[in-house]
């Protein structure tokens, strides 16, 4: 067994749990991972020049969650595995967000049968009316039925595996701000699936009334500080919609400046401020 193997088995127990990769029989090269919070465990063989060769995997006659979580493991090392570089760290955290995506998509998908069940049981029966349209509508239905939002997107800003990307488009009232957002989770899966969905729009409406509001979409903070940004660049009858998708690293505060800089790109995009684009983010890190 290598020393860098020696190593990352010792690491990997130190931050998942002693027991989380465990040695399997008598060949020093099979290991047994028992990925956190999950209850599937993956077969995983390293090549005795581990890391210059990838680490496999086996158990192919897994059946059902069990075969998902070994394909998406399988996905997570391709995607992470840099020759003479250990994986197993990143292929770990890689198959918890994809785990977590998969399971956001099974609870989206099952709130959405369940509201069309709801609303074929709430819909009454008409018989003499065939024309009369059904009380209760489906908010995916609604969302699709919208025009295409003219949005203007900003380079991505990438960090850490972290990638920032915003959009901004004009709007003239709440309800069409609310309606654009919808229509970009109805048809963009990448954006629905995202981690964080950060919002902000500032609306002027009539007889000297004005209109603003966020949402953090559980990163905490961020939109008010994307309201703020408008605020201090006075722009007025816009949305903005900053999408992340977690790369496996906390950034900590510097998270908010990649937002807003995503944010200010679009801005400057869309023609809602004269100034130059902030330009692409290079990635740092792996």
């Amino acid at each position: 067994m290598s020393e860098e193997l020696t190593d990352e088995v010792e690491a990997i127990n130190s931050i998942y749990g002693e027991g989380c990769l465990a040695q399997s029989g008598d060949d020093p090269n099979v290991y047994i991972l028992t990925p956190p919070e999950e209850s599937a465990s993956l077969r995983i063989k390293f090549p005795a020049n581990y890391p210059q060769e990838p680490p496999l995997t086996g158990d192919h006659g897994k059946r059902g969650d069990a075969a998902r979580e070994l394909e998406m493991f399988r996905e997570a090392v391709g995607s992470v595995y840099e020759p003479g570089m250990v994986c197993l760290f990143d292929a770990i955290e890689e198959l918890k967000r994809r785990l977590e995506e998969h399971a956001e998509l099974e609870q989206l998908r099952q709130e959405e049968e369940a509201a069309a069940a709801a609303a074929a049981a709430a819909t009454p029966e008409v018989v003499d009316e065939p024309s009369r349209e059904s009380q209760v509508q489906d908010p995916m239905a609604i969302a699709m039925s919208i025009q295409e939002p003219p949005w203007v997107i900003s380079d991505p800003f990438v960090e850490l595996k972290s990638v920032f990307v915003a959009r901004s488009a004009h709007v003239s009232s709440t309800a069409e701000a609310e309606g654009f957002l919808q229509h970009l989770l109805a048809t963009d899966k990448k954006v629905r699936i995202a981690s964080h969905n950060i919002t902000a729009w500032r609306i002027k409406g009539p007889n000297n009334t004005s209109f603003q509001d966020c949402n953090d979409d559980g990163e905490t903070a961020a939109g008010g500080r994307l309201l703020h940004l408008m605020q201090l660049m006075d722009i007025w009858d816009c949305m903005v919609i900053v999408t992340r998708w977690y790369g496996g690293h906390k950034l900590g505060p510097r998270r908010f400046a990649l937002i807003n800089q995503a944010a200010r790109d679009a801005f400057v995009k869309a023609g809602f401020v004269s100034e130059p684009p902030t330009g692409k983010k290079k990635a740092s890190g792996k």
